[in-house]
C-alpha cells in the first residue's frame, strides 16, 4: 500500500463521503486541508484528511477506507500516517470530532485519543438529514485529541 499528497482538487470524493455525508462540508473543508490517498495496485482503497488550524493544533477532518477494502488494517495504517504527518509538522495536537458511539470511537480511543468535549446537538444542526448507525440517531459529537 503507497500513502501519498495529492491535490485537494484530487481527493476521492466518493471516499470522503463513506464518513461524512455531506459533499458541502467536506468541499468546504478540503480547500484548507492536506490530502493523503492510499492506494493498492493504484486503486485508491482509503483516505485522510487533515487541516492545519493555528497555534500547533491540526485537525483530523476525516478519514475513510473503501468498503471492499474495510477491516484489513488500513484505516490503522492511514490513522498512524495522520499521526506521524501531524507531529513530523511539529504540531502539539491533533484534534478531531465523532460520534459519541460506534467503531469510530474505539477506533480513535485505541490510537491514544482521548475526549476534551461534547458538542451536543452538533449532527442535529450541521446535517440535512439524520445519521444513523445500528438504529440509533447520532445527535452529540465528541471532540478527541492526541496531544505530543
Amino acid at each position: 500500500m503507497l500513502i501519498r499528497q495529492v491535490p485537494s482538487a484530487e481527493a476521492p470524493l466518493n471516499l470522503l463521503l463513506e464518513a461524512d455525508p455531506s459533499l458541502v462540508a467536506i468541499k468546504r473543508y478540503l480547500e484548507r486541508s492536506i490530502c493523503h490517498v492510499a492506494t493498492v495496485e493504484g486503486e485508491p482503497v482509503g483516505t485522510h484528511v487533515i487541516q492545519p488550524l493555528g497555534e500547533g493544533v491540526h485537525e483530523l477532518m476525516n478519514i475513510a477506507v473503501a468498503p471492499a477494502h474495510q477491516r484489513k488494517g488500513i484505516g490503522a495504517r492511514l490513522l498512524d500516517h495522520a499521526i506521524a504527518a501531524v507531529r513530523e509538522a511539529r504540531a502539539r495536537r491533533l484534534e478531531l470530532g465523532t460520534g459519541t458511539f460506534g467503531h469510530q470511537l474505539t477506533f480513535y480511543q485505541r490510537a491514544g485519543f482521548r475526549v476534551v468535549a461534547v458538542e451536543r446537538d452538533y449532527f442535529l444542526t450541521h446535517y440535512d438529514e439524520p445519521i444513523y448507525e445500528h438504529g440509533i440517531q447520532h445527535k452529540d459529537r465528541l471532540r478527541l485529541a492526541l496531544d505530543y
